[in-house]
């Protein structure tokens, strides 16, 4: 007759298991989302861009004044000289501002397993692909340049983002 110890022990390693074919299904499931998300702001972002092309070309003295809407949330527009990162959403920031401190101190690149670590996140490939999609975002917009990849840093195209200000 088996021990009650040992029943227990059966019974934890069967819950831990179970917790741990969880967590790699949460895991997959946060990279398909970020993924899928990726995919949905481009279309949205397509969609404004046609509409623009598609617009009227008239610029009013209130816009002249104020400069253009702020981005919602996720979208990312393309670094021009005079646009400040507040413009973007807190993540993307973040984003920015490790990136700043690293210039600033000479550190050079990271990568986003790095950079989840500096974020207090878990690096677990969830995470990682979520933030890999955001910084390859900010370099498709100017923002970051990838020089070697999955290295991220700042981009010097003469915006002080390179520049370490």
């Amino acid at each position: 007759m088996p021990s009650v110890v040992g029943l227990l022990e059966q019974r934890e390693l069967g819950a831990r298991r179970r917790v741990d074919e969880l967590r790699e299904e949460a895991d997959r499931v946060q990279a398909e989302l970020a993924v899928a998300e990726r995919e949905w702001e481009e279309w949205v972002i397509a969609r404004s861009r046609v509409g623009e092309v598609l617009g009227p070309v008239e610029e009013t003295a209130d816009h002249a004044r104020t400069g253009p809407a702020r981005p919602t949330q996720g979208q990312v527009p393309v670094w021009r000289e005079g646009l400040d990162a507040s413009v973007l959403s807190a993540d993307y920031q973040r984003i920015l501002q490790a990136l700043t401190d690293r210039h600033r101190l000479h550190q050079g690149p990271l990568t986003c397993q790095e950079m989840a670590v500096v974020f207090g996140l878990d690096a677990v490939p969830a995470k990682v692909e979520a933030l890999r999609s955001k910084a390859k975002r900010l370099v498709a917009r100017g923002w970051l340049a990838e020089r070697q990849p999955g290295r991220f840093t700042l981009a010097r195209n003469g915006s002080g983002q390179g520049g370490g200000s």
